[in-house]
């Protein structure tokens, strides 16, 4: 009579590793990610009708469909997405130049970090359209209010990620190239940089998320094109269609604008070897 198998004493026993799902590609991914809005509206459009919804006040896909076929086919919608990249592209470079200076300066210096730092924090709490009427009086009602507006929005997130960013370096590291008798741009090549990069194209990605919110904000100043013009002309005239016509193309313009920042920036972050990457 035999007894139970027995393990070797300092061998763990052997577990078998639970097998890992394939990983789905980019085109993959897309299509996944498109499963979720196509179900909603062809529930919606079903809905519709089959007479139990109105679709007065949120017209069927049909309707938002056609509406925005017509703006295509008229020149209408690629006038009004270039005149809102355009001040988004504006904003988002002027925001995020002042942003990343402003927030390095901060967080290095300790004089200049008391010194401002109180005030731009004070400045990050007012609405976005408290500037207008100030903008409009220093600027006028031409393009230089909306672009300032914009870069406004982008300015904020951008100084508050780059100053937390450099601020959270472990100190170890920096320890560690003085060990090495690293020059100072050489620690800011080899050390600073990528500590703070991650959390740097974070706070852009925020930030130009936050430029398509406030050029909507900027377009209420006089635009004659823009989609954020077309927003409020549905909203005056009664469109529930136009309106949300406008919504996805704000949707598909800023998915299409964060992919580019992300593929621009993806070459700076080839180091890294995280979690994700193995999900």
């Amino acid at each position: 009579m035999t007894g139970p198998a027995s393990v070797p004493v300092g061998r763990p026993a052997a577990t078998a590793s639970p097998p890992r799902a394939p990983a789905l590609g980019h085109g993959g991914r897309a299509a996944l990610g498109l499963v979720l809005p196509l179900a909603l509206a062809l529930g919606w459009e079903v809905a519709v009708r089959a007479g139990l919804a109105q679709g007065r006040l949120l017209p069927p896909p049909s309707r938002i469909g056609a509406t925005l076929w017509a703006l295509a086919a008229s020149g209408d919608l690629g006038m009004h997405v270039q005149a809102t990249l355009v001040r988004v592209a504006l904003g988002f470079v002027l925001g995020a130049a002042a942003g990343i200076v402003a927030g390095a300066l901060t967080a290095t210096l300790a004089p200049l970090r008391w010194l401002a730092d109180p005030s731009l924090q004070a400045l990050r709490a007012v609405p976005s359209l408290a500037w207008v009427p100030l903008f409009i009086l220093w600027f006028g009602i031409l393009e230089a209010p909306k672009v300032a507006l914009i870069a406004v929005g982008v300015f904020f997130p951008v100084y508050v990620g780059v100053a937390g960013a450099i601020a959270s370096v472990d100190r170890k590291l920096v320890e560690v190239g003085r060990i090495f008798r690293l020059s100072r741009p050489a620690q800011v090549r080899r050390i600073l940089l990528p500590a703070v990069l991650p959390a740097t194209v974070t706070a852009l990605r925020t930030g130009l998320g936050l430029g398509f919110l406030f050029v909507v904000a900027a377009e209420l100043m006089g635009a004659s094109e823009g989609l954020g013009y077309l927003l409020i002309d549905g909203q005056q005239f009664g469109k529930p269609e136009q309106i949300l016509a406008a919504i996805i193309a704000f949707a598909v313009v800023g998915k299409l604008a964060d992919t580019a920042l992300v593929l621009l920036t993806g070459p700076l972050l080839r180091w890294q070897d995280t979690a994700r990457a193995a999900l």
